[in-house]
């Protein structure tokens, strides 16, 4: 029995894609950006420097690395309102995004939109949406547009396990596959929601199989291992891109904070949380894999973190002193019908 357990975990083992040394330090350096960039912005919510909601992706961050190393240039992305993550993967200026969350007039939104309403058609972000759930219509819809003008880039549509349970994700799932749009919908569970878990919350727990009632393929993955999101990743996108219709990809992920900053997460236990940071980080797995793999060294580990934090500095130092918007922005981009 033991060779035979011994065996059949070899062999899992051996289906874990392996990421060449470059993209272990890529994704090492774009989850540790994220990271050290949603602590410090935890920091300064709780000097009141950040108002309103705030909502960090800390324990998340293979998710969306691990997607966008399988896009490409052109792809459209929308997400809910934990979003920092999303928007510093692709590439947009992390003192843009810390400048928005103090509400300056460098942020991204004119310092008018704050922590869940940032956007970019540069990079072909559409939010930060607060409403839960509607970012998933908003996403089929960017597919739609897409499959309409004839162009050959995918909707990676991003909404959470409590978002999962919104009639309008059904409607959207619908129409996604009446019409074969190109979307991937990209379910983070981090099994929470808003702090409610999904057994009590959800009659069926397996987010994957919620478009077996529309002809949509679907997969469970490990959201905190980035090879295996990557992998799962990349055969989704493909098999929207070439013209099959929409793919769910259910990640299962883990928050370690709260739904919010104002959230005391109460509904779990500190042990369990301990328990994720120790053995399912998705940071220290990739870092780990690095010093075995012999890909760097503890020296060069650490001028990355350096690099990294003094971004992350640089952010926080400009977002604290770029001026607010000036009063006579208030109207502006305001339309009344």
């Amino acid at each position: 029995m033991a060779r035979k357990a011994a065996a059949k975990s070899a062999t899992a083992k051996s289906n874990i894609p392996e990421f060449s040394k470059d993209e272990e330090l890529k994704a090492y350096r774009d989850m540790l950006l994220i990271r050290r960039f949603e602590e410090k912005a935890g920091q300064m919510y709780g000097m009141g420097l950040i108002g309103g909601f705030c909502h960090l992706y800390i324990g998340q961050e293979a998710v969306v690395t691990g997607i966008n190393m399988a896009s490409e240039k052109g792809d459209a992305s929308i997400t809910g309102y934990r979003d920092h993550g999303h928007m510093l993967v692709i590439g947009m200026d992390p003192k843009g995004v810390m400048a928005e969350l103090t509400g300056r007039q460098g942020g991204l939104s004119k310092g008018k939109g704050g922590s869940m309403h940032m956007f970019s058609n540069e990079h072909r972000f559409y939010g930060g949406n607060g409403i839960v759930g509607a970012q998933v219509s908003l996403g089929t819809g960017l597919a739609f547009a897409a499959k309409y003008k004839g162009e050959k880039t995918v909707s990676l549509t991003y909404f959470g396990d409590g978002a999962a349970n919104q009639g309008q994700v059904y409607e959207s799932f619908n129409m996604a596959k009446l019409w074969n749009l190109p979307v991937v919908y990209i379910i983070e569970n981090n099994r929470y929601a808003m702090g409610t878990s999904v057994e009590r919350a959800s009659a069926q727990h397996d987010f994957s199989k919620r478009g077996i009632g529309f002809g949509i393929e679907g997969e469970q993955v490990d959201g905190m291992d980035v090879r295996l999101v990557r992998d799962a990743a990349a055969r989704a996108i493909a098999h929207a891109r070439s013209g099959k219709g929409p793919y769910i990809l259910e990640m299962m992920t883990y928050r370690y904070r709260g739904h919010s900053m104002s959230d005391p997460a109460k509904y779990r236990s500190k042990d369990e949380v301990t328990t994720m940071r120790a053995e399912r980080d998705p940071i220290e797995q990739v870092k780990n894999r690095i010093l075995e793999k012999r890909y760097g060294t503890e020296e060069s580990l650490k001028a990355i973190e350096t690099e990294i934090r003094a971004i992350v500095t640089e952010a926080a130092d400009f977002a604290t002193a770029d001026p607010e918007p000036a009063a006579s922005e208030l109207w502006t981009d305001i339309y009344a019908a």
